[in-house]
């Protein structure tokens, strides 16, 4: 996530210590079979392991580059949202005016329109929000232990709290229900707030240039919520996501049994003048397969959780967070009282959701 968490070698070996203790045994069982049992015929020449390593080399560095690219625009599409939402404030609360109403209308009954429309907006952020984080089947991100381990210590809103509790808190009860009746409810709420503000302009509570005006941001937030939900619902291409996963399994299962050959011809070159580090020279295999194959596959899993920014992983974007701060920025700014105005959602371990 681009947030302030802050990574160690620890965390990660902590992240990947299932596989990473596979990996050790599963060297250590090459070199005891090859070199206490005598399986010797466990020999693959390194050339050819070594091509494929630089193959996958370069499919994990593609698959790193595309992941890395979809957190990004994602985030850049929620750095949009925040402009969007903060025009939409400003232009709600100096363009809703009793200025050229040729009825009486009170500054109350001014203000109270004023408050609809930004807590429609509000609404709007908490159904984006939870429109991303509803799985797809193609999201894996859950199909891995350690990723349930975080997911079950992270403070996730959107798997505490549900849509309808969440929305209740913005919008009355007839808007909630017409809301909770559509598909997509974060288009069905900027559908409201078209409705809102053109009822607004024949009150004469918003003139014509205005009225266009707040018609344009609405327009920029379906674009928004257009590219948002593009990233949601096309997943990262599946033939290279599977291939990447298959060709670095067949690498990292290929990798001792072509290293301790290797290992045990440097064994008998150092035995003669160094007979006991030449003696114990090929059991080094295990410790050094094991750092090249975490880091073969670390990389693939990292590649794997950025392939989706909006599971709610510790890498993904931390829309949760940016809606919140949207919404307690643009509640300050049309003076709510600072008790009435949510608190942040809490960080775990320094992360930001």
């Amino acid at each position: 996530m681009l947030t302030k968490e802050r990574y160690s070698i620890k965390d990660m070996v902590i992240w990947t210590r299932k596989e990473s203790i596979f990996f050790l045994l599963y060297a250590l069982m090459i070199t005891v079979l090859y070199d206490v049992f005598g399986f010797t015929f466990l020999d693959i020449p390194w050339t050819p392991v070594a091509l494929i390593g630089t193959a996958v080399a370069f499919i994990l560095g593609f698959q790193n580059d595309a992941a890395y690219g979809r957190i990004w625009e994602a985030r850049k599409i929620y750095g949009g949202i925040v402009n969007s939402s903060r025009t939409w404030g400003m232009k709600v609360k100096d363009m809703v005016s009793n200025e050229h109403c040729s009825s009486t209308v009170s500054d109350d009954e001014v203000r109270q329109q004023i408050k609809i429309l930004n807590f429609r907006h509000f609404a709007w952020l908490t159904a984006m929000r939870h429109a991303m984080r509803e799985p797809r089947k193609w999201e894996i991100f859950e199909k891995h232990r350690t990723n349930r381990e975080w997911s079950r210590k992270a403070h996730i809103p959107e798997r505490i709290s549900s849509l309808k509790d969440d929305l209740g808190d913005y919008l009355e009860p007839d808007e909630l229900k017409y809301i909770l009746s559509k598909n997509n409810k974060a288009a069905a709420l900027l559908y409201l707030q078209s409705k809102h503000i053109r009822e607004l302009k024949e009150k004469l509570l918003i003139w014509e240039f205005a009225f266009l005006s707040l018609e344009n941001t609405l327009e920029e937030l379906f674009t928004l919520q257009g590219k948002a939900e593009r990233i949601k619902n096309f997943p990262y291409p599946r033939q290279y996501a599977s291939l990447s996963n298959y060709f670095v399994w067949t690498f990292l299962l290929l990798l001792p049994i072509g290293l301790v050959p290797e290992f045990a011809d440097i064994d008998e070159a150092l035995i003669d003048d160094f007979p006991k580090i030449g003696s114990m020279f090929i059991w080094l295999v295990v410790p050094f397969c094991g750092v090249v194959s975490w880091v073969f596959h670390t990389m693939m899993r990292i590649g794997t959780v950025g392939e989706n920014p909006f599971e709610g992983s510790a890498n993904d974007v931390p829309i949760s967070t940016i809606s919140r701060s949207i919404e307690i920025d643009m509640r300050q700014l049309i003076d709510e009282d600072d008790e009435t105005i949510p608190k942040q959602f809490p960080e775990e371990y320094d992360v930001q959701m």
